[in-house]
């Protein structure tokens, strides 16, 4: 009988790899597509802060039509919940090692869960704040001059949105690249070694949009703008 169930378990074990290997493919691929394509663009559509209330109003909150804000929630959402999902399973599975083998590849697991947990909360108050109240509680979407007077006059505020935009840069990049290590797009040393350069970069250009966006939002909410 212990002979029997130790078989059985042979025989699940290969298809519970292989449902756990889809699931990371799947929960990779969405990280990337679209929630990653989207991030980048949500940053670059964001720097038109230092075009104006005007210019930021159309880039940010406004839809050609009520099916095109459907459709961006149901893209950006949906991957979203996917994603948080499956990274909340698998930080319950993690083994941090740092303090035994305290090398570059491990600090960059620990960062990156510690990131991935501190975007959670910074990407739920964003879009409840900037997103679902406005639109629920004032039947609007959230104006410039509000949002610029906060990153102005409330410094925790402007702190938040430093540090979880931080989290989010990193967090995007670092995942794409473990994304292209785990697709196999790059395998020899001197790939790593230049794919490692490009995501610093990745991350660099990132941050310096977000920061950039927060910088234009901050200086528009002064007192000689209002």
């Amino acid at each position: 009988m212990t002979s029997h169930a130790a078989q059985s378990s042979a025989a699940v074990s290969p298809d519970a790899s292989r449902a756990a290997f889809l699931r990371s493919r799947i929960a990779s691929l969405l990280a990337i597509f679209p929630l990653g394509v989207w991030i980048v663009l949500h940053l670059w559509n964001n720097l038109s802060a230092f075009q104006g209330a005007d210019a930021w109003q159309t880039a940010v909150t406004q839809y050609p039509h009520p099916v095109a804000q459907a459709l961006t929630g149901v893209i950006v959402l949906l991957p979203l919940a996917l994603h948080t999902v499956w990274g909340l399973a698998r930080l319950r599975t993690a083994r941090v090692n740092l303090g035994r083998y305290a090398y570059y590849a491990n600090l960059k697991y620990v960062l990156q869960r510690l990131a991935g947990i501190g975007v959670l909360f910074f990407v739920g108050a964003h879009l409840w704040l900037a997103f679902l109240k406005p639109r629920a509680t004032e039947g609007h979407a959230e104006a410039f001059a509000d949002l610029a007077q906060e990153m102005h006059f409330n410094p925790p505020t402007l702190i938040v949105y430093l540090l979880g935009t931080l989290g989010v840069a990193y967090h995007l990049a670092n995942g794409a690249h473990a994304s292209c290590m785990s697709w196999g797009v790059v395998s020899s040393r001197r790939g790593l070694r230049r794919l490692e350069g490009t995501a610093l970069v990745f991350f660099a250009l990132l941050l310096a949009m977000a920061w950039g966006a927060i910088y234009a939002l901050w200086a528009a909410g002064g007192p000689a703008h209002l």
